[in-house]
């Protein structure tokens, strides 16, 4: 095997099938990257028996054949190397990698131990990379990271013909975001629970294409897959077991008190009254008419207090957060103002963007969050 590529597209690619490697695999062969130059293009891939990557390029091919080398090194190598081609060749059981005056040697792993890599589902739908990308960021921010409940590390997916709903929680905090999309079939609706660290990083790496392809499994399928792809770059990953809490019903339909606040100065506030205390103890808020305070600290110990302007309409109201939710929240809705709606001091709020202080509410992103208690 030997050919020559550009810098950027084997480091993109690269990159993209790295994402899939296990830091613990099960077996030594999945620490590798495969590299197939037998076709008209060269296919990486990488996987880690739950998630699966490819990414296929141009090559100036001129001996087909195909290899499985450590994928973590060469990352770290394509990386490191300047913007000149790149000459890859197997030369008996090693693999010199060329670049200018730069030459590396890696070893190779079996490559026929490495498993058969599953084939991307049928295209379901598609929608721009970006839109794609903010949505999900938006929501995994609430996901669990609690392993031994699985259920709640997901992304739950609903598809209900041109709309998706993406939702997540970790029990403290929920959101959930709405965004349309082009259904490959009319009539078209599913559900799916997603990793959200898969789905999250599958979203942020795909920006570059113009739009992502989104492929489901049906649901009579035994393999339960989900993929994504877009310019050259697939990922598929296995669906999680379980079955996502009913939310809806937590999202209150009427409010007593309705709070904006400028995102930036508020976030700002958050984060410095926070830091006399620590990450888990409430920051206690009092909503009055003008202004918002904001305390953190009791007693003996270090304490900060700090006022910033608001738009109160409703009763004034008291009510405690965790601060680094709060602070998700409000950097979740990417808008330069942030409605704050209250149905009680001891009962969730829903956080949602405006883009003026006077303007209508953004209702297709929604961050519910639950209050804390705190000694008075």
């Amino acid at each position: 095997m030997k050919f020559t590529v550009d810098q950027h597209s084997l480091t993109d690619g690269v990159n993209w099938v790295s994402r899939s490697l296990s830091t613990r695999p099960i077996k030594t062969e999945l620490l590798g990257i495969k590299i197939d130059a037998t076709g008209d293009d060269v296919v990486l891939s990488g996987s880690d028996l739950e998630t699966s990557s490819k990414a296929h390029f141009k090559a100036d091919i001129l001996e087909k054949g195909a290899v499985l080398v450590p994928g973590k090194l060469l990352a770290e190598i394509c990386r490191s190397l300047p913007n000149k081609p790149i000459s890859i060749t197997l030369d008996g059981t090693r693999v010199l990698v060329t670049s200018g005056s730069a030459k590396f040697t890696l070893p190779t792993l079996s490559l026929s131990e490495y498993p058969n890599l599953p084939e991307l589902p049928e295209t379901t739908g598609s929608v721009a990379s970006d839109t794609f990308a903010t949505a999900v960021a938006q929501v995994a921010i609430a996901a669990g990271r609690d392993d031994s409940l699985p259920t709640l590390t997901g992304v739950h997916v609903e598809i209900n013909e041109e709309t998706i709903t993406l939702a997540a929680t970790d029990r403290y905090r929920l959101a959930v975001r709405e965004f349309n999309w082009n259904p490959a079939t009319p009539g078209f609706s599913t559900s799916a629970l997603m990793r959200a660290r898969t789905l999250a990083d599958a979203a942020k790496s795909l920006v570059g294409s113009k739009n992502v392809s989104l492929s489901f499994a049906p649901t009579t399928s035994n393999d339960r897959l989900a993929g994504f792809s877009g310019d050259g770059k697939t990922m598929t990953s296995r669906m999680l077991d379980g079955t996502f809490p009913p939310y809806r019903h937590l999202l209150p339909t009427e409010t007593v008190t309705t709070a904006v606040v400028e995102v930036a100065p508020f976030l700002d506030s958050v984060r410095r009254v926070a830091l006399v205390t620590d990450k888990t103890v409430p920051l206690r808020l009092e909503f009055k008419d003008g202004g918002v305070s904001l305390e953190a600290g009791a007693g003996e110990e270090a304490q900060a207090t700090e006022t910033i302007d608001v738009l109160l309409n409703g009763e004034p109201i008291s009510i405690a957060f965790n601060p680094v939710f709060l602070a998700d929240g409000l950097q979740a809705v990417g808008t330069p103002f942030v409605q704050i709606s209250f149905t009680g001091s001891n009962k969730p709020a829903i956080l949602t963007g405006r883009t003026e202080p006077n303007g209508a509410s953004i209702e297709n992103y929604r961050y519910l969050l639950m209050p804390m208690r705190y000694a008075s």
